[in-house]
């Protein structure tokens, strides 16, 4: 379906920075379509991912269609932001859809709203106004959205390239230059998301932790007023959390940081000292046990019915727990937790 648009003119006295929403025709219905997010985001380090990212979109022959991928990985480690920076490297305008457990077919492509004099007006999603403008949508934490709100995304993520607005009584087609992906974290609150969605989401692109240099770098960027020694408190302490396996984040360490600065320089005429208010921020933005890492870790391996991280092979052969498994009687962090009964 052949789709044209119009924008709004804009309105008298606005000024400079101010974008006037923008209306296009469907099917003879006006969308009234969501503004485009503005942030500023540099993706710093980890290039490789942000190149599997950009090569999903690329389209090489008229017969190819643009890849649809996953981003995968803990809590605040940039999913989001490596999709805002490739945006920005394609120079596309970006939409955000957040997904929540409560998200429904008509949140993503069209709502209806009562307008003036008991008119309705349809308003279409970010990600629908990604779809019209040519724009790039990111689905973010796609897995909290339940199958039947997946379900009106199908026909969009395969070769057909549309959606149905039932709300609306239209069909809206893709504009060619649209880009879409998906972030996804893990956790308790998330949905299994069905196989025949999973088989349009593809690949997937797995985030890792930083290196010590980039997490740095990625500290300094957000937080360039903060002294050198707390940065470098704060990048310690991240890089010993991700040796461990533990899930503490870039955007922990940020809000780490941005609490110590405030408390600091809270009353100039009491200060509160560097360490004292470094470790009082750890305590509130990351709770108390995060002062000890390595039993946190050992709890956390523990909460998990002692199974060895990374598993090697005898985890596939032998319980955690077997007498004949390879690593028995071993602790991971190099501790004998036998020390006491052999002492005589």
């Amino acid at each position: 379906m052949a789709t044209s648009g119009r924008s709004s003119a804009s309105e008298p006295g606005a000024g400079p920075g101010v974008s006037v929403s923008k209306t296009l025709q469907v099917g003879g219905v006006t969308l009234h379509l969501s503004r485009p997010d503005a942030t500023d985001q540099s993706w710093i380090g980890q290039d490789a991912i942000l190149r599997q990212l950009l090569a999903c979109w690329l389209v090489v022959d008229p017969r190819d269609l643009p890849l649809s991928p996953r981003l995968t990985g803990p809590p605040g480690i940039g999913k989001t932001t490596l999709a805002m920076a490739a945006a920005k490297v394609r120079k596309q305008p970006l939409f955000i859809n957040q997904c929540t457990a409560d998200t429904r077919p008509e949140d993503l492509i069209v709502t209806p709203v009562l307008a003036e004099k008991g008119s309705i007006a349809y308003h279409a999603s970010a990600l629908v106004s990604a779809m019209l403008v040519g724009g790039v949508c990111v689905l973010d934490e796609g897995n909290r959205m339940n199958e039947k709100s997946w379900a009106s995304l199908a026909p969009l993520l395969d070769h057909r390239r549309y959606v149905e607005s039932i709300v609306a009584g239209i069909t809206i087609p893709a504009h060619p230059d649209f880009r879409v992906c998906v972030t996804m974290n893990e956790d308790e609150s998330t949905y299994e998301v069905p196989d025949y969605i999973l088989s349009r989401l593809q690949p997937t692109l797995g985030l890792g932790f930083p290196s010590r240099d980039d997490e740095m770098a990625i500290l300094k960027y957000h937080l360039p007023f903060a002294e050198t020694d707390l940065l470098a408190l704060t990048v310690e302490f991240l890089q010993q959390a991700h040796s461990l396996k533990l899930d503490f984040s870039p955007r922990d360490g940020i809000n780490l940081l941005r609490f110590a600065i405030k408390r600091m320089a809270q009353d100039p005429r009491h200060p509160i000292g560097r360490d004292a208010a470094w470790r009082e921020a750890l305590y509130c933005v990351l709770g108390e046990e995060a002062a000890d890492l390595e039993d946190l870790a050992r709890k956390r391996r523990r909460a998990m019915g002692g199974q060895h991280a990374p598993m090697g092979l005898g985890d596939l052969f032998f319980d955690p727990d077997d007498p004949l498994h390879p690593d028995a009687g071993e602790d991971p962090f190099g501790e004998d937790e036998d020390d006491d009964d052999d002492e005589s």
